[in-house]
């Protein structure tokens, strides 16, 4: 933006409403780049251990799944600093947690909570002793699992569950049935009964093998000279 203004010399540099304006753009960038991690058609996993405040919660906030170590700490700490957290925190906590007195308090008095906190209030899923056992439960528990699924399942129930978050029931309502009208089209869902069907076959042969095994043990008769 150029024109006269300011200091007479015709840059702006000292006008406030063009200050204003110029950050403005740079801070919607900012928030873009947060947004990017909460619209990734792939299912985000935050695994969190050590210190989480500011842009960390802003980031952490954004992912689909949250897991932490019980030590870790917690806090949402612009208020302390004079300003109000501008990136996503507050607009995105209290639809993770719910619009609660103790989610006001956080954020209003910019205290910090561990792990346990975080767990009890429903921040965090799940609850490690390590971040080594954090960093396992990830993957095994969670990743590999969802791993398993259909990227056409993974990825629209991303989608839906997103938004439903910032619509009503009937629009989430709608917006499934536009998704499946195409998507129950796919051939995974039939792949994915195929491959149900011959794990439970393969698990009943084990057991009846297992059964046999043990009954041919309780048939032998011991040895004697």
């Amino acid at each position: 933006l150029n024109g006269a203004g300011g200091d007479g010399d015709g840059d702006g540099t000292d006008d406030v409403a063009r200050k204003g304006i110029a950050f403005s753009s740079k801070l919607r960038q900012t928030q873009a780049c947060f947004t990017a991690i909460e619209t990734c058609p792939v299912p985000v996993v935050a695994a969190m251990h050590g210190v989480c405040i500011g842009a960390g919660i802003d980031m952490v906030c954004c992912a689909d799944i949250r897991l932490a170590t019980h030590d870790t700490t917690f806090s949402v700490r612009e208020v302390q600093l004079g300003l109000a957290a501008d990136v996503g925190t507050l607009q995105r906590l209290p639809k993770i947690v719910g619009h609660s007195s103790r989610v006001n308090e956080l954020c209003l008095m910019g205290t910090d909570f561990d792990g346990t906190e975080a767990h009890r209030i429903g921040f965090i899923s799940r609850i490690y002793e390590s971040h080594v056992a954090l960093m396992q439960g990830a993957i095994r528990d969670v990743c590999c699992v969802i791993a398993k699924h259909s990227p056409l399942a993974v990825t629209g129930t991303k989608q839906s569950l997103l938004y439903t978050r910032d619509h009503s029931v009937q629009e989430g309502l709608e917006q499934i049935i536009l998704h499946n009208v195409l998507a129950l089209q796919t051939d995974d869902i039939i792949k994915t009964l195929m491959a149900k069907q011959q794990q439970q076959q393969q698990q009943q042969q084990q057991q009846q093998q297992k059964r046999q095994g043990g009954n041919a043990q309780d048939m032998v008769v011991p040895y004697e000279e």
